[in-house]
């Protein structure tokens, strides 16, 4: 046996070991490490006010504390007025469901020719083994949803805590992070740090500034129809149309024709033609003014990497996609040296044919400017004439 072959075997044993380490050891952490990637990019999204308030004497740990206190409060107004309109409405539901039980039961005794009342038809789902069986499945698992909910508010807890230290200690952590790098990697590093700022920023408020013209245009529409709960319906189509990329709008404007279905049919057609015309407005006159300085991304490369992000962490990844990539556009647009283009009509879109057809124009326009100077000179046969063979 070859003196070095017992302790290759013994390395290549530690590298797989140390490999299945690192793999159980990611597994077990892949959902602390997806909470710290959401609170890095919410630290970068709120930097740009607390440095503007750090900047006015404002200490960074209290402008972090102001800025997440206006957040939390517009998450929890939003909740509230959503959970009050659902509440609402399905209290309506509820008043009225003996009236549409009553109509369902009479056309189906009209159509069939059978005999069935209401009191024999709640006794009977009353009495149904079904219905049991769903009343202890639904017991059984009260546990269950009140460990999601309370997994979920744990999870929320600590991104927040890790975004507000992040955002408090900005500068110590790059200060940290330089330290280990050297003076020309330094300014690398703080140069791809200011650029994920700007573009995260500017996606989050760019974006904010659009929900809020877009939950105006559709309230005033949800009050002149008479459209009830019309204020938290305007936030919600407002959130959810331009956090939610490419698809939002729709689905943002599904609740609003839904309600408004249930006052007048016409109006949910009403509210549909407007949520059409507003995402056409949107698209092609107010988010290219809004984002051409901020999140300037291609629709079919936002869209593509939308679906990137929901494939790989899902509806998180969905939504720090865009800025992701608008981030890493800009990083990389900064040291891709680029060069002019030629001027080729190929490049410019024209068509082949337009440019054959321009050669020909040319050439004739030529043979004319020609046959127009040897007119000048003495016509056909003349001086001019003879000249052309010993100048040419």
């Amino acid at each position: 046996m070859p003196a070095w072959l017992p302790r290759a075997m013994v390395l290549a044993l530690t590298l797989y070991a140390c490999f299945q380490l690192g793999s159980w050891a990611f597994d077990q952490l892949i959902g602390l490490l997806i909470n710290v990637l959401i609170a890095f990019f919410l630290a970068l999204a709120i930097e740009p006010a607390v440095s503007r308030m750090a900047a006015r004497g404002m200490r960074r740990g209290m402008a972090t504390f102001l800025v997440f206190l206006a957040v939390l409060t517009a998450g929890v107004g939003f909740v509230v007025l959503l959970g009050s309109m659902l509440a609402g409405q399905i209290v309506d539901m509820v008043e009225e469901f003996p009236k549409y039980l009553d109509s369902v039961i009479n056309w189906v005794n009209q159509n069939f020719h059978t005999e069935l009342s209401r009191v024999e038809v709640q006794d009977s789902l009353l009495h149904s083994d079904w219905l049991q069986k769903y009343v202890q499945n639904s017991a059984t698992g009260v546990l269950d949803i009140s460990t999601t909910v309370l997994g979920g508010l744990f999870r929320l807890l600590t991104i927040f805590l890790f975004s507000f230290y992040f955002a408090a200690d900005g500068p110590r952590l790059r200060r940290a992070l330089c330290s280990v790098l050297p003076p020309a990697r330094q300014a690398e590093v703080l140069r791809a740090w200011e650029i994920a700022v700007d573009k995260t920023g500017g996606y989050l408020y760019s974006r904010s500034l659009m929900a809020l013209i877009s939950g105006i245009a559709h309230y005033i529409l949800l009050v002149v129809l008479g459209v009830p709960y019309a204020p938290a319906l305007a936030i919600w189509v407002g959130l959810v149309s331009q956090f939610i990329p490419t698809i939002g709008t729709y689905l943002a404007g599904a609740l609003p024709m839904l309600i408004a279905f249930t006052v007048d049919p016409w109006y949910a057609v009403w509210v549909l033609g407007f949520v059409v015309v507003y995402q056409q407005f949107e698209n092609y006159a107010l988010q290219p003014k809004l984002t051409a300085k901020t999140v300037d991304i291609h629709p079919a490369v936002a869209f593509g990497s939308v679906i990137a992000g929901t494939a790989l962490m899902g509806a998180v990844g969905a939504l720090i996609a865009i800025p992701a990539v608008a981030t890493l556009q800009a990083f990389l647009g900064a040291y891709v040296k680029r060069y002019d283009v030629t001027d080729d009509p190929r490049v410019h879109g024209r068509h082949q044919q337009q440019q054959r057809g321009g050669t020909v124009l040319a050439r004739l326009r030529r043979s004319l400017g020609a046959a127009e100077s040897d007119e000048a000179r003495g016509g056909p046969g003349g001086a001019g004439t003879a000249e052309e063979p010993e100048r040419a």
